[in-house]
């Protein structure tokens, strides 16, 4: 499988990357090392995770669960050289993490000795902040109600998280930096402060990037191509809108809409008429539309790594039998059409 770097560090990851967000939820664990078996088989490196997992719902009870079933797999096998694994801190207001403590050079060093724990592991390939300290243009809460952060509060805080983890760094614990749901003023300022020497330079940026939502290409393409930031595209598939399996009203059992009514904002009408026209674009040229939705983001140039999660083994199976599929001039094409008709559909 085609590898890539990741960011300016010299870490190669694997075009796709391996999610983890129901293992230890509707994915018990002896699928979740299946499926860690299989998609090593097909040349995936990387895997990502995340303190908080599994989610949809979030349970007190199985915070953190992800990270064990993986640790577990490391231990059952040896194999912890084999993968380039990412995790994540989980932001502010959760409070089921640390009672929803934000980020701090504290937080940090309790999240990094946490994760260590249960992935049974004494290094983090790729360690990033699962959302932003601050609220952010997508947060309900801004600007209009005093809920705004003070820009320069914010950018101590940043500072001072950089002074935590490059202690982190030099400790053995993390190689490389990213950050996650993070947006163009806030890398910029991320980048502004690893330059003057606060800490280490972010090399990533895990976005939701897909067919559907196309956020990327309007406000950070020019961060992750100029400053040779990774984009590690999340949600390739929409939530599943993106397979068709919610056409026609339909709700499969045990789905996430069956426990997200509106997939978090993403099912409007828009979005499902759009997809009609993917379907029929995946029909027109004899491809899954799985396939053409996973490899137009792998195939972006901004892309680093496409982030994909399954919660059966079988769904993880047509995946990885779409990954290698090249999209022809003449989809690319098709795929514009839509798009131009349905350009944000949530």
């Amino acid at each position: 499988m085609q590898t890539n770097r990741l960011g300016r560090s010299g870490i190669e990851v694997s075009r796709y990357c391996l999610g983890s967000i129901t293992w230890g939820g509707p994915t018990p664990l002896t699928e979740a090392h299946a499926q860690i078996d299989r998609a090593l088989a097909h040349g995936i490196n990387f895997i990502d995770t995340a303190e908080l997992y599994p989610i949809t719902p979030i349970r007190a009870e199985t915070v953190g669960r992800t990270e064990r079933i993986i640790g577990l797999w490391f231990a059952q096998n040896g194999r912890r050289g084999d993968v380039v694994l990412a995790t994540q801190h989980a932001g502010g207001g959760q409070r089921m993490v640390r009672q929803g403590a934000a980020i701090t050079p504290e937080t940090i060093r309790t999240a990094v000795e946490g994760s260590l724990r249960r992935l049974k592991t004494d290094y983090i390939d790729l360690y990033q902040f699962h959302w932003p300290n601050r609220p952010t243009w997508r947060d309900p809460h801004f600007p209009d109600d005093g809920h705004r952060a003070d820009p320069r509060a914010v950018i101590a805080n940043m500072e001072a998280c950089l002074g935590a983890l490059e202690a982190e760094r030099k400790r053995g614990t993390i190689r490389q930096f990213g950050l996650s749901n993070e947006t163009a003023w806030g890398m910029a300022q991320w980048l502004r402060l690893a330059e003057a020497g606060a800490g280490p330079r972010p090399v990533s940026v895990q976005n939701e990037y897909s067919l559907l939502c196309r956020h990327p290409d309007a406000d950070m393409a020019e961060v992750f191509v100029n400053e040779q930031v990774g984009l590690l595209a999340y949600a390739p598939l929409a939530l599943g809108l993106l397979t068709g399996k919610y056409q026609g009203g339909a709700r499969p059992k045990a789905s996430r809409l069956s426990m997200m009514p509106d997939l978090g904002g993403r099912k409007t009408a828009l979005a499902l008429r759009a997809v009609d026209d993917y379907l029929d674009v995946a029909l027109k040229h004899d491809i899954d539309v799985v396939g053409l939705a996973l490899n137009w983001v792998a195939s972006r140039r901004i892309t680093t790594s496409v982030v994909f999660g399954a919660t059966t083994t079988e769904q993880l199976d047509r995946i990885l039998g779409q990954i290698d599929l090249e999209l022809s001039p003449e989809v690319l094409a098709d795929v514009e059409a839509v798009r131009r008709a349905w350009p944000m559909p949530f």
